[in-house]
C-alpha cells in the first residue's frame, strides 16, 4: 500500500512538471540594437540645366563731354563751337527695362552633414537673350552763354547697354526641412559678357558748309566680374532627381568707355579743326534673376549605407 502511495505522488509531481513546461513564458523578447539611419541623400555631385529671366536695376547711361582742343588761330568762334559741342554730349539716357530670358546649365557638389544640413559649391553660365537697354534723346544748345546768340547746335544721342552671357561659382549652405527639401542660401562671384554702345550726331546752324556734321560713338564689349547673393528652395522629388527654384542678385559693377568729338570748320583753306571735344560715358550692370532648375545627383563620394547585423 505504502509503495502504491508514493507512486501516485511521483506521477502527480511529473505531471506537473510537464504542465509547466507546457505554459506561456513571461521572457520577454531580446533587445534589439536600433536600425541605422539612413544614408545621406544629398551628398556628391550633380550636373542640371536651368532656364527663368532677369532685369537690371540700373538702365542709366551717362555721357559727359569736355573740350580738349581749341584752335588758337579763332579762340572766341572755336571756344563757342568746342564748349556748345561738349555740352550737346552730356546726357543721361534712361533706357528701357534691361530684361531677357536666360538658359544654360550647371555643375557641383554637396556635402550632407549633421543629417539636417548641406554644404556645396556650384558654378553655372548662362546665355541672355533680349537683354538690352536702348535709349534715346535730342536737343537743341544755343552758342548764347559763349558770345554767339544766333548760332546754336541741334543734336541727337543714342546709347544701348546688353549682357550677353552670365555665370556664377557660389558657395551653397541649406538647412534640410525635410529629408526631401532643401532650403539654402548662396554666393561669391559673378561673370557676364556685357556691352555698352554710343552713338551721337550734331549739327551746327551755320550749316554743313561751313560746319559739316559732326558724328562720334563709343563701344565697348568685355567679360566683367562681380559678385552675387541668393537663395532658393530645392527639392529630390525622385532618386537622384531633383528641382529647383532660386533667386540671384547680381553686381558687375560700372563700366567706362571714353571717346571723341571733332568740329571741322569748312570754310578756312584748307579745312581745319577747329574744336574737339572727349566724351566719357559711364553705365552700372546689376540687377536680379530667377530661375528654376532641374538636377540629376550622381551621389558619387557618398559614404555607403550601413547594413545592420543582428
Amino acid at each position: 500500500m505504502k509503495k502504491i502511495a508514493l507512486s501516485i505522488a511521483a506521477l502527480a509531481v511529473s505531471a506537473g512538471a510537464a504542465l509547466a513546461a507546457d505554459l506561456p513564458s513571461r521572457k520577454g523578447p531580446p533587445v534589439l540594437p536600433p536600425p541605422p539611419p539612413p544614408p545621406p541623400m544629398w551628398t556628391g555631385f550633380y550636373v542640371g540645366l536651368n532656364a527663368g529671366g532677369g532685369w537690371a536695376n540700373n538702365n542709366n547711361i551717362n555721357t559727359v563731354g569736355g573740350p580738349f582742343f581749341i584752335n588758337p588761330a579763332f579762340p572766341a568762334g572755336a571756344g563757342a563751337v568746342a564748349n556748345a559741342l561738349a555740352f550737346s554730349a552730356s546726357n543721361s539716357l534712361t533706357g528701357g527695362n534691361n530684361g531677357g530670358f536666360i538658359g544654360g546649365g550647371q555643375i557641383g557638389y554637396n556635402y550632407q552633414f549633421y543629417n539636417n544640413f548641406v554644404v556645396g559649391i556650384e558654378a553655372d553660365i548662362q546665355g541672355v537673350a533680349g537683354s538690352s537697354s536702348t535709349a534715346t534723346t535730342a536737343g537743341v544748345v544755343s552758342l548764347a552763354p559763349w558770345g554767339f546768340p544766333n548760332e546754336s547746335y541741334a543734336s541727337v544721342a543714342s546709347a544701348r547697354q546688353s549682357i550677353d552671357y552670365f555665370g556664377t561659382v557660389r558657395g551653397r549652405l541649406g538647412w534640410l526641412a525635410t529629408p526631401t527639401l532643401l532650403i539654402y542660401g548662396t554666393g561669391g562671384l559673378a561673370y557676364g559678357g556685357v556691352n555698352v554702345n554710343t552713338a551721337f550726331m550734331a549739327q551746327e546752324s551755320l550749316g554743313p558748309a561751313t560746319y559739316p556734321a559732326v558724328f562720334g560713338g563709343t563701344n565697348f564689349s568685355d567679360t566683367r566680374v562681380g559678385w552675387t547673393a541668393g537663395g532658393g528652395v530645392e527639392w529630390m522629388f525622385w532618386p537622384n532627381w531633383s528641382a529647383k527654384v532660386e533667386y540671384l542678385y547680381y553686381d558687375l559693377g560700372n563700366v567706362t568707355t571714353n571717346g571723341a568729338l571733332t568740329q571741322i570748320n569748312a570754310v578756312a583753306a584748307p579745312p581745319v579743326v577747329w574744336g574737339a571735344v572727349g566724351t566719357q560715358t559711364t553705365t552700372r550692370f546689376n540687377g536680379n534673376l530667377v530661375r528654376a532648375g532641374l538636377n540629376y545627383h550622381f551621389n558619387w563620394g557618398a559614404p555607403a549605407p550601413v547594413v545592420a547585423k543582428y
